[in-house]
């Protein structure tokens, strides 16, 4: 088995992005092995599911030379030249792979923002593109798609929490279930979120109260928000008990976080 080639990644620069520098980008036949117009000429291929990885490769490929020669360009022209073939090898791979964002979107459990989560998943994607090292044996859909799914949890823990946070008063959510308070207004500036109350060191809650809001309000990772009945089966507790301790944590919070502003 062959040792891949070292590869180094070259920081952003105040008006250009960072790139994968290859050994061979220094050598006499760079320009034949990573010209982008063998690629750019080329009709896109529209009828795929998706862009083939060994296509997807070779264009990841020559848009990190295309960089190359973007930060070593000696005049504007030049510069503006290799930038634009930068930005149109990029912009392949991105719909090329524009399907990765909506199968994960449709696996997603944040399907009344699917909208808005398609939008951020795009950025996502670009950020993937930009970053995928096409030298290394690992598939561009497989790091894309882990970094989309990545990417969404963290945006559903934030939402959640921050929802929450606007969702006072929490005597509405006591006996409700999760999204009863209706719309959902700014949050202030310098709000106190409800995720730091929740973490293992803070005192504020129980250990069976974090839980209990954590899976109600669907502040884990990969979850949507539970009945009482799941999070008492999940818990051990009667769905009475689960209100009962709800409510107490609730209750806790709203003082905590009324006292905070």
């Amino acid at each position: 088995m062959s040792t891949p080639p070292v590869t180094t990644r070259v920081s952003r620069t105040a008006a250009l992005p960072g790139y994968i520098s290859h050994p061979d980008f220094h050598s006499p036949d760079a320009m034949k092995a990573f010209g982008p117009q063998a690629v750019l000429s080329q009709p896109e291929d529209t009828a795929s599911k998706y862009m083939l990885d060994e296509v997807t490769r070779d264009h990841a490929m020559r848009m990190h030379y295309a960089l190359y020669r973007t930060h070593a360009a000696r005049t504007g022209a030049e510069r503006a030249r290799w930038h634009a073939a930068y930005l149109k090898l990029r912009d392949r791979i991105v719909l090329g792979n524009r399907k990765l964002v909506y199968r994960a979107v449709r696996r997603s459990a944040a399907q009344n923002r699917a909208d808005d989560t398609i939008g951020e998943c795009f950025i996502v994607l670009i950020q993937a593109v930009i970053a995928f090292n096409p030298w290394i044996n690992v598939r561009f859909s497989t790091y894309a798609y882990t970094c989309l799914v990545r990417a969404m949890s963290r945006s559903a823990r934030r939402h959640a929490s921050d929802w929450l946070s606007r969702s006072l008063s929490f005597d509405v959510l006591a006996d409700g279930e999760p999204g009863d308070a209706g719309g959902e207004p700014a949050a202030p500036a310098g709000a106190v979120r409800i995720d730091e109350f929740l973490t293992d060191a803070h005192p504020l809650l129980s250990d069976r109260e974090k839980a209990i809001i954590i899976r109600r309000f669907a502040l884990a990772e990969g979850t949507g928000g539970s009945t009482l009945e799941q999070v008492g089966a999940a818990v051990g507790l009667s769905k009475e008990r689960v209100r009962q301790v709800q409510a107490t944590a609730l209750e806790k919070l709203r003082a905590a976080l009324g006292a905070g502003r």
